[in-house]
């Protein structure tokens, strides 16, 4: 969807509590094939494993391990800011090209029983862990744990208040959303790669540098740098959808150092980049497919009552329709078939947001009105109200392409996949597949790969997967779980893109686990 490799950021599906009643359960994982671990279908690959680094610190980091933070008022009610200074390179450390992290913090409200630091990262990759917290995570996990813990949050390298990358101005950015990402033939292919390759130079040219050390290797580095800081023996974090990628590689890079570890919404670095991509795909038609079933039992449904394959087609209908004549909308930008493809893509990160998106639909088809799916449109691509964007949108690919190499690497590479990726998705698949050409126009090399994670050594981590995330499919969960050494999967029966605050079982669970470190059963369901 927006690129390569779409990890929405959660915020909003943990913005309200879930309000289903919820039970717990085990099982033996025996799950239908769309739920199985990645590592049943690719048994006989063998991948490099992520190695830890040594305990010992390097003379040249030793410095940055000794700074000091100097802690301000951030001008929010109760939060602490400070700034950290980490190396640019960690191999080739010169204190002059250092970069700046932004760090915020609200202290325990029981000092006196005070656990440690619990960090936090929303995902993205290029969310605002920072924005995050102070807008949610401050006061949106239970008294307990924040009596307990101070929470603290670190813009990663490249994103937020910490040297953001930067690319297109507002103004072209408002016209790469609105390029055809669909292409029907030679020429909009053209526009569609033209696009691509001048969204990557405009990055290169504006960030320089930086593009090539914002890898999430890089990122774990700089979170064990701040979990010294603050003073903590070990790492207590939380991490929801990217956020488990970092929360894994610090594992794997710092297993001794692991303290309380929740994932929620796993990623699986198992996984090659088509892979992710095409599984992706797969998790929006769930997630959609499920819109669909619920839609279909409510009074008014503009996508019919017939249930999902109805309402696929007649969605792939109207993008099609908007792929010849956008609708108006009381902005000056026209609802195209991109622009509507991502605000239905957005209503699927949170059952929350269906009912906006029925409303939305109901605008498009009935009243040939696209102000409401242009809105959800704009959450998507975090394009504030004054056509300013925020971060995301840039540090978004800079951060997937550095990591993993593209999964397709031309125009006819795409072709070749299309079929797979429309099987996957009938709905969403096209959109995914030439997405992926982005990636292949990236100015700089990636430095990861697919590879494992086991973080021998490692206190107990707990994984949670939803089965109907769409940006996350369960699948990745398990197999996040397996393969780390100490992972506890806890699995999330429902919608939506991350678990925590969506089931009072889920939540009991975290909760126990963070403040007394015990796990639940290694299987667990919630309902």
């Amino acid at each position: 969807m927006r690129t390569a490799r779409p990890f929405r950021r959660t915020v909003v599906a943990f913005a309200a509590a879930g309000l289903l009643l919820s039970g717990c359960s085990t099982d033996t994982r025996d799950r239908p094939d769309d739920l199985r671990s990645p590592s049943d279908r690719t048994a006989s690959t063998v991948l490099p494993v992520l190695e830890a680094l040594p305990e010992d610190i390097n003379e040249d980091l030793q410095p940055y391990y000794e700074q000091r933070l100097s802690w301000r008022d951030c001008g929010v009610a109760g939060f602490q800011c400070a700034t950290l200074a980490a190396p640019l390179d960690y191999d080739d450390v010169q204190p002059a090209e250092d970069v700046q992290l932004a760090v915020a913090r609200v202290r325990a409200t029981t000092p006196g029983e005070r656990i440690g630091s619990l960090l936090v990262n929303p995902g993205g990759p290029g969310a605002s862990a920072i924005d995050y917290l102070q807008g949610y995570a401050g006061t949106g996990f239970p008294q307990e744990v924040r009596a307990r813990y101070d929470m603290v949050a670190m813009d990663p390298r490249g994103t937020g208040r910490s040297e953001p990358v930067e690319c297109l101005t507002d103004e072209e950015m408002d016209e790469f959303t609105q390029v055809d990402r669909t292409p029907d033939n030679d020429r909009e292919i053209e526009e569609l790669v033209t696009a691509f390759e001048e969204f990557a130079q405009s990055c290169q040219e504006r960030s320089g540098p930086l593009l090539e050390h914002i890898s999430t290797v890089e990122s774990a580095r700089d979170l064990d740098l701040l979990r010294a800081l603050l003073g903590d023996e070990q790492l207590h974090f939380y991490g929801a959808s990217y956020g488990t990628y970092l929360g894994a590689t610090y594992a794997g890079l710092f297993p001794s150092r692991v303290g309380r570890l929740v994932l929620d919404a796993g990623i699986d670095p198992r996984l090659t980049t088509l892979e992710t991509d095409r599984e992706q795909a797969g998790g929006f038609e769930t997630a959609f497919r499920s819109f669909a079933e619920d839609c279909a039992g409510q009074p008014a449904c503009p996508l019919g009552h017939d249930g999902p394959d109805e309402a696929s087609e007649r969605l792939r209908a109207l993008f099609e329709q908007l792929d010849e004549n956008p609708l108006p909308t009381k902005d000056d930008r026209p609802l195209t078939e991109s622009l509507a493809t991502s605000g239905v893509a957005q209503a699927m990160y949170s059952p929350h947001l269906w009912q906006n998106l029925r409303v939305a639909l109901t605008a498009a088809l009935d009243d040939s009105d696209g102000t409401q799916l242009l809105a959800l449109s704009d959450a998507y691509h975090d394009r504030e109200e004054d056509g300013s964007y925020g971060s995301i949108m840039f540090a978004f690919p800079a951060i997937s392409c550095l990591d993993n190499p593209a999964a397709l690497d031309t125009p006819q590479d795409v072709r070749g996949e299309l079929a797979s990726f429309e099987e996957a998705s009938p709905t969403f698949g096209r959109d995914f597949a030439w997405a992926t050409l982005l990636c292949a126009a990236w100015p700089v090399e990636p430095v990861g790969g697919p590879r494992s994670i086991e973080a021998e050594g490692a206190a107990d981590i707990l994984v949670i997967g939803t089965t109907r995330d769409p940006a996350t499919p369960y699948a990745w969960s398990v197999g996040l779980a397996e393969q780390l050494e100490s992972g506890v999967l806890l699995t999330y029966e429902g919608d939506g893109h991350g678990a925590y605050n969506a089931s009072p079982c889920i939540d009991a669970a975290v909760g126990t686990y963070l403040l007394d470190g015990v796990t639940p059963e290694d299987g667990t369901t919630c309902d």
